[in-house]
């Protein structure tokens, strides 16, 4: 009777993080800024493209902040991860438009990055 209530158990929780896991596709208009900066700071844009690659140069992982005041980190999904500065240094303190694969963990937002382009100027 043990065993059946432990493998339960297991069963419901993996079928919860698979759950929690599955990534939503998304379509996000934001701004590139260093991801301490709008923490610290509480930016609603970046201060400058060059701050914002100063701190990326410097190993700090850049964001995307989009209107609402919410904070994407982009990840990788290859493993071993990779970092993305690499992709968002052209992008440094711009807005762009970015698609992706959307993962939501304890309040926290996560993006696997599919495109990224700059806005189209207003």
């Amino acid at each position: 009777m043990k065993r059946l209530i432990v493998f339960i158990a297991a069963a419901a929780c993996l079928a919860g993080l698979s759950l929690g896991a599955a990534p939503k596709p998304v379509t996000v208009n934001a701004w590139v800024l260093d991801s301490a900066c709008a923490f610290t700071k509480g930016l609603k844009k970046p201060i400058s493209a060059d701050c914002a690659i100063a701190c990326a140069k410097a190993g700090s992982p850049l964001g995307l902040l989009d209107d609402k005041g919410n904070l994407y980190l982009p990840v990788s999904d290859a493993m071993p991860a990779v970092s993305q500065n690499e992709r968002l240094l052209p992008f440094a303190g711009q807005r762009v438009t970015v698609t992706g694969k959307l993962f939501l963990q304890n309040g926290s937002r996560a993006i696997v990055i599919d495109t990224i382009k700059a806005e189209a100027k207003k």
